[in-house]
């Protein structure tokens, strides 16, 4: 009895280690997909929404959080599902007319994600090295590129883990530095609150959360793996992998973005300083914490511009290619294309900004505009029985998808009406 019981447990054993290394294997689309939503264009509202409104904006990191895991869970459901990603499923199964405007409206959305991350980065390289923004633009640009076109999906991966783990241990050591009022943060994390003039920060720090472009790109790396859509039981083993992938990597994500804000509060805010600017930002930290935390801030800016450039490249090749009904391939002429429409014209549109601080917010509302066109795109695709399969959309996940839908819409009204009135 004795060696049967030692030969289960072993096999126990054998089993969790053998789903363990089966899970690490897996794990890397979700990385890809959380650096979009660390991006400069975070890094801007949230330092806009901490150092405006202190902890009280916290709430809607958390909630877009949760809607991010339901909506990526979702658009990676698809790609597992199909073989397709979202921009390839939305020309095979929408008319010519709905397809093209929808999937117009996305590389726009790339496009605008894209010039937030050079100019990020090129911000942060002026912070490090005194470059020119403009020169700084143009080695951001050229940087990105190469990794592009000469890295294949799996290094790509290794880039933005390393690049996630820099910025994650640099904001680590940001709040050991400040002095963080931690009830009052907690508070803001859970409990909405809608300060008057807040409404265009908090929507762009929406936008900056639950990103558009992400969706498409969920949706193509997903399926870097290859598996064999044949085979169901291989297919529900690479969706619960694939979720676990998608909840771990956001909740990273969204300790970071929350880490921003909290840093931006505890300073900005509590020493009642406006701040306009990133560099701004950089320079006020010296004073107030320390020149360390000033060269951390700027280190990890810059490893967030260019991996998130990096990803929202690849979400313009996704999209871009898919309009033709092909995957992403940095080898083939469409991919090609898509990748250099989204980089250069973002790299040009930098050119005509003024008001750069500006600009990323506007770049990051805009994402929240596109948002509902996205989402609703992706329930119709997803519950789909002829897209799906015995896979679509339980009640469940629809109207999961359906409140979250609708909430983007009413929050897009009421920013609207924010404007006018």
């Amino acid at each position: 009895m004795k060696i049967f019981k030692f030969i289960d447990g072993f096999k126990e054993k054998h089993k969790a280690k053998r789903t363990a290394l089966d899970f690490i294997k897996y794990i890397g689309p979700g990385f890809l997909v959380t650096i979009g939503f660390i991006d400069p264009g975070n890094w801007v509202t949230n330092i806009s929404a901490g150092s405006e409104f202190g902890y009280s904006l916290l709430w809607i990191v958390t909630i877009g959080t949760l809607f991010l895991i339901i909506l990526q869970h979702n658009a990676a459901h698809l790609g597992i599902a199909t073989g397709y990603c979202l921009s390839e499923a939305a020309t095979n199964y929408l008319k010519p007319w709905a397809s093209r405007s929808i999937l117009t409206t996305a590389m726009l959305a790339c496009i605008s994600t894209a010039l937030a991350e050079i100019l990020g980065a090129a911000i942060a390289l002026n912070m490090l090295f005194g470059l020119p923004i403009k020169i700084g633009i143009m080695i951001v640009l050229g940087f990105v590129m190469w990794m592009l076109f000469t890295n294949s999906y799996k290094k790509l991966e290794r880039w933005i883990i390393g690049f996630v783990s820099i910025i994650g241990v640099s904001f680590i050591v940001e709040l050991g530095l400040v002095h963080v009022e931690w009830d009052k943060a907690v508070m803001g994390m859970v409990i909405p609150n809608i300060p008057v003039g807040s409404m265009f920060i908090l929507m762009s720090v929406l936008g900056a959360v639950v990103m558009p472009h992400n969706l498409f790109l969920h949706s193509e790396i997903i399926q870097s793996r290859q598996w064999n859509l044949k085979d169901e039981h291989i297919i529900k083993r690479q969706l619960k992998y694939e979720y676990i992938d998608t909840v771990f990597s956001m909740l990273v994500g969204w300790a970071i973005n929350c880490a921003i804000i909290l840093v931006a509060a505890a300073t900005f805010f509590a020493a009642n300083v406006e701040v306009t600017e990133l560099s701004q930002a950089q320079k006020m930290l010296v004073p107030l914490v320390g020149n360390g935390a000033s060269t951390l801030f700027a280190i990890a800016l810059l490893f967030a511009g260019i991996s998130a450039a990096v990803t929202a490249g690849m979400a313009g090749g996704s999209t871009f290619a898919g309009i033709f009904s092909e995957p992403y391939d940095i080898n083939d002429k469409h991919t090609k294309l898509g990748v250099g429409l989204t980089l250069v014209l973002a790299t040009i549109l930098i050119f005509f900004i003024d008001d750069i601080f500006k600009g990323l917010l506007l770049s990051q509302m805009f994402l929240s505009v596109q948002l509902p066109f996205t989402i609703f795109l992706q329930i119709y695709l997803t519950s789909s029985g002829k897209v799906m399969g015995k896979f679509k959309n339980g009640v469940f996940d629809r109207l999961s998808l359906w409140i979250i839908g609708v909430t983007v819409v009413i929050l897009n009204i009421m920013l609207f009406m924010d404007y006018i009135l």
